[in-house]
């Protein structure tokens, strides 16, 4: 569980896609972020456009101003931002038990946020209430899944609300005294 919620603090969205940042690749896959850049280096036929991002130096900015805290020694490259089908590519690269199990790890966390992102988009085209309560019930358990951390809780809420173009998802967890 702990390398699922690692996996989940570390996926961002850049360019309106959901990456992880070669830093935080190597983290997880328990190698130097040089050791990642090499494999992508090494290797440019399996990383074709749209599966490695390019940041800008604005997007460059805005990350290291909006997450300063777990960018640690002042990165000064900027980083490469891995989409999913990059994370895909660079797991047959990397060979050691922890890439094989953050690999499976990432498979598992974008499935859920994608079938997160199909239940929100058919929830606000639904009108039949016994249909928006089951994709409503499945959506917790999704979220539930997501945010899990093993803590004992009493209760679990989850409240979406949907106003034309703006989704808010808030979810409640209380927990034991």
């Amino acid at each position: 569980m702990e390398i699922l919620q690692n996996i989940e603090q570390s996926i961002i969205c850049i360019q309106n896609q959901n990456v992880i940042i070669d830093s935080d690749v190597a983290r997880l896959y328990g190698v130097e972020t040089k050791r990642i850049n090499e494999a992508v280096k090494n290797n440019p036929e399996k990383f074709p456009d749209g599966y490695i991002i390019e940041l800008s130096e604005y997007e460059w900015k805005q990350l290291k101003s909006n997450i300063s805290t777990s960018i640690k020694g002042g990165k000064v490259k900027i980083p490469k931002a891995f989409t999913e089908k990059g994370l895909y590519m660079l797991a047959t690269i990397l060979k050691s038990p922890q890439a094989t199990e953050t690999t499976l790890a990432i498979v598992e966390t974008f499935a859920k946020i994608r079938e997160l992102q199909r239940n929100v988009q058919t929830l606000s085209q639904t009108h039949d209430e016994q249909t928006k309560k089951e994709i409503m019930q499945k959506t917790g358990t999704i979220i539930n899944q997501l945010f899990d951390n093993d803590m004992n809780y009493n209760e679990s809420e989850t409240t979406i609300e949907i106003n034309f173009a703006v989704l808010k998802l808030k979810h409640t967890i209380k927990g034991k005294k």
